[in-house]
Parts: structure tokens; C-alpha cells; sequence
């Protein structure tokens, strides 16, 4: 069956009245914690994984898949109006938007973020729909080896490339290590890091740990930071609509965001922050405008949101074709799929391909709810910032505690929560990115295991792990990953003496 037939059977599931309702959900869920400052679509993911415990696997991802598109969407909002990116993909759009917004035209800056988002998300996610399955083919052919090497590419440029510095991100992923191995070995049964307490024996919850390091991270972040309850929030005048002129200086930077933001979604290039960035470097190079720049230029706005969406249904191609997640959302939806016993990765089309069409038709029926959610009901999304701050996070304190006991009902979990709540608040605090710790907390033992089969086939001959000539060419970039910045570094200084 050919990937359109099969994209069209996925909206023949995506279409019945409780998909659609759980694709609603998500959508307004996942513009929420878009709009709401520090609640990304990682933590609102995360706290809702329980469903998965009685919810149809089709339903809880179509939701979880929504919810990561909608924070996409809520994200401009807070940065256009209030100068304060409701997630880290809109820092960007920052820049210009909130000066458009100072010059009486939020409006059009609302309007081509949504825009932009609705028609980069849409041809992104036409991409997956043929790229994952052929990837997915490829894959079947990688062995062990090429997967663990693989797997150390996504640690190395995640970790090196989020963050002030390389040591901070390989700090964080270091500590994701640390935490993934923690419990018995499933080979040998050799317990480890469990410093005799017997709780700790199956293992620390993944969804506990994700959880604690947004939720109680960011409230201890807020709390120690926050003067007041309230945010300063531009006022919108009109409609958001946008004029010929703005369509004429939009339609092409929505087209570069999208070609900038897919490929570096489907690589581990770190998230978000990395496009955007690149998407407003080209916008401000090849603009006509260039004197706007920094005073409200709307394709500053165009282009990175473009980006932003791109690169969320980019990062879905490794997660769905290699079980590989490049992003912390992306990772704790591999924990919602593992939650069913479904292992993403190059079989999952053949073993499950209802799910897998449905969830990639779900996304492009999504996309448009998004759109029809966004611009008429701005206003209403805006009003969500006046719950003060103190009842916003104690509200997600309490939700996050709730969830890290009820898990395992036991109170070492609740202790595990604080615990890293205040290690989450620890990197907010010192500018540690938090996402390496997430891929090395999910990838960590999975690498582990690929690096045993590997070493298990070849009878313990090292040499296996680099046998291959795709595991070469990984490990060649492996090395210009590391080495590449520290070059750069060194050169800028002897530039400058």
C-alpha cells in the first residue's frame, strides 16, 4: 500500500467522533500552555500520561500530537503581546513581534504567526507523511551498532549544541546518564546507583523526573524570581488581519522558515531555539527592510514562527522512524508510546500502522483546528494571563506531586520529585539546559542496550562497534561536533588579540 492510500485510510480513523474530540482537546490544551509563561508542551504531556492508562492508544496520541502543535501556536501570543515566550521556540519572535505590537499592529503580528504556523505546519507535516515511511525502510537495514552510534551523535549535538556553553549541556546530559541507569541491570541483574534503598531497585520513574524538572523546577524558578502577580500585556487594537502589503512580505519568509526549521527538526540539532535563530539571521539578510529590523519588521516575525512549526513535525520523522527523539517533547512522547507497549522505530509502520496514519492524518486536521482557534479567539487566550502566578504553578506544583505519587503509590517518588524539582530549579537558576537531561534520562539505557547486542553478535570484539561505514561517517561527525565549536573558539580569540 502506497504512503497516500495509507494517509487516507489514517483519515478514515482520524475522522470518528472520538479522535476528533481528543484532537479538540489537544488543540486547546496545547494552546494554553503555549500561552501561560513556563508551562511548555513537555510538562503538559507529561502530566497527562496517566490517560494512557485508560484511554485507546490512537486517542491519547492524537491528543499528546495536538497539544505539541498548539503550544507551537500559543507561543507567539505571549511573545507578540507581552514580550514573554510562552515556550523557547518563540524567543525569536520576541524580537519584532512585541515591537509590532508597541506600534499598533498586533494584529498582523497575530495574524502571520498563525498564518505562517498554519502553512508551515502543513507542508512539514506532508513531508512526514512520505519521508518517515521511506526512512523507516532504510532503518530496517541499521544494525546495533549504527543505532549506538547513532545515539551518541543525538547525545553530543544536543548536549553541545543548547545551552551558554558545551560543559553546561554535557553536564546536563551527564546527569540524565546518571539517573537512566539507576535500578537493576536487565541483563545481569547487578542493581546500581541504588545506594541500598529498595524503592529504587525497578528503576526512577521517567515521567516523575520530566515532570519535577518543569513543574517544580520552574514554580521554585518563578517564586524566587516573581515581584509581582501579574504581567504587563499589550493591548490589541482591531482584528488580527493582515494586509496585501503584509502577505506580499510574508509568503516568502513562511517558505524559508519551513525549508530552515523541518531538516534541522529531523536531525538532533537541539530543538527549536537553533531554526528560529536561523530563520530571523536569513529574514534580516534578505529583506528589503532591513532599516525595521529591531523596530517591528513582520518578517521577523514570519519566518521564525514558520520555523518553529516546521521543526515540531520534523522531530516527529526520527521519533516515528527510529524511535529517536531529538527534542524534550518529542522524548516524553516516546514515553506515551512505550506506555503501550509500542517501541517507535523502523517496524512501526508494518506493526502498527493504523496508529501511526491516524496520528500523522490527526496532525494535519489539527493544523487547521489551530488556525480556526487562534485568530478569532486571541482575545480570549490573552485573558488567561490575569490568573495570578502564585495559584498558576502552586495549581501545578500540587498536579505534579499528585502525579509523581499516584505512579507507584509510594512516597519515594514524592521524595524523587522534590529532588529533582530542585535540581530543574538549580539549571533554570545557572542557565543549564534542561533538554540534554531528558534525551539522556530516555536514550541512555536504550544506547546501553544496542551497544550490548552489538558487542553480544561480535563476541565482545570492540572493533563491531565501528565496522560499518555508517557508523563510521557517524562517528566522523561525532568528532567535528566536539571538535568544530572548540576550533571556532580558538580562532575568534586569536582574531581578537
Amino acid at each position: 500500500m502506497s504512503s497516500f492510500e495509507s494517509l487516507l485510510n489514517g483519515f478514515a480513523g482520524a475522522l470518528t467522533l472520538t479522535n476528533l474530540t481528543f484532537g479538540l482537546i489537544g488543540t486547546v490544551l496545547g494552546t494554553l500552555v503555549g500561552v501561560l509563561p513556563g508551562i511548555g508542551p513537555a510538562l503538559a504531556i507529561a502530566l497527562l500520561l496517566p490517560i494512557t492508562y485508560t484511554v485507546s492508544p490512537a486517542a491519547a496520541l492524537i491528543m499528546f500530537a495536538a497539544i505539541y502543535y498548539g503550544a507551537m501556536y500559543g507561543g507567539s501570543t505571549t511573545s507578540i503581546l507581552l514580550n514573554t515566550p510562552g515556550e523557547s521556540g518563540s524567543v525569536i519572535t520576541a524580537l519584532e513581534g512585541h515591537q509590532m505590537a508597541k506600534r499598533g499592529r498586533a494584529g498582523a503580528a497575530l495574524a502571520t504567526a498563525a498564518i505562517g504556523s498554519f502553512v508551515a505546519g502543513t507542508i512539514a507535516t506532508l513531508i512526514l507523511a512520505f519521508a518517515a515511511p521511506s526512512l523507516a525502510g532504510w532503518a530496517i537495514a541499521v544494525t546495533a551498532a549504527d543505532y549506538f552510534a547513532l545515539m551518541l551523535v543525538a547525545f553530543t549535538t544536543v548536549g553541545t549544541l543548547l545551552g551558554r556553553s558545551m560543559l553546561r549541556g554535557l553536564a546536563s546530559l551527564g546527569v540524565g546518564l546518571t539517573l537512566g541507569l539507576v535500578g537493576s541491570d536487565l541483563n545481569s541483574g547487578a542493581v546500581r546507583l541504588t545506594f541500598g534503598n529498595l524503592h529504587a531497585i525497578d528503576g526512577i520513574e521517567t515521567v516523575t523526573v520530566i515532570v519535577s524538572l518543569f513543574a517544580i523546577g520552574e514554580a521554585l524558578y518563578i517564586a524566587g524570581r516573581a515581584k509581582n502577580t501579574g504581567w504587563s500585556i499589550v493591548q490589541m487594537k482591531g482584528k488580527a488581519l493582515m494586509s496585501r502589503q503584509d502577505w506580499k512580505r510574508s509568503w516568502r519568509p513562511w517558505l524559508r522558515g519551513t525549508a530552515i526549521g523541518f531538516p534541522l527538526g529531523v536531525i538532533p540539532a537541539g530543538g527549536s531555539e537553533i531554526p528560529t535563530f536561523l530563520s530571523y539571521a536569513t529574514e534580516k539578510k534578505l529583506s528589503k527592510n532591513k532599516e525595521e529590523f529591531g523596530k517591528g519588521a513582520i518578517e521577523g516575525v514570519a519566518g521564525p514562527e514558520a520555523a518553529n512549526n516546521a521543526n515540531a513535525a520534523g522531530a516527529l520523522v526520527p521519533l516515528l522512524a527510529l524511535g529517536l527523539p531529538t527534542s524534550a517533547t518529542a522524548a516524553v512522547v516516546l514515553v506515551a508510546f512505550q506506555s503501550y507497549n509500542i517501541q517507535p522505530g523502523p517496524l512501526l509502520f508494518t506493526t502498527n500502522p493504523d496508529i501511526v496514519w491516524t496520528l500523522i492524518a490527526s496532525l494535519f486536521i489539527g493544523n487547521t483546528l489551530l488556525l480556526l482557534l487562534n485568530l478569532p479567539f486571541v482575545r480570549v487566550w490573552v485573558r488567561l494571563l490575569k490568573i495570578p502566578r502564585p495559584y498558576l504553578f502552586s495549581g501545578i506544583t500540587c498536579f505534579a506531586l499528585m502525579g509523581a505519587y499516584v505512579a507507584n503509590n509510594a512516597i519515594f517518588d514524592l521524595w524523587i520529585a522534590l529532588g529533582v524539582g530542585v535540581v530543574g530549579f538549580a539549571f533554570r537558576r545557572f542557565g543549564v539546559p534542561i533538554t540534554p537531561l531528558i534525551i539522556g534520562l530516555i536514550l541512555g539505557p536504550m544506547a546501553e542496550l544496542q551497544m550490548r547486542r552489538a558487542l553480544q553478535i561480535s563476541a565482545g570484539d570492540i572493533s563491531a562497534l565501528y565496522a560499518t561505514s555508517l557508523s563510521k561517517v557517524l562517528y566522523l561527525v561525532l568528532f567535528m561536533v566536539v571538535i568544530g565549536p572548540l576550533v571556532w573558539n580558538f580562532k575568534k580569540k586569536l582574531a581578537n588579540k
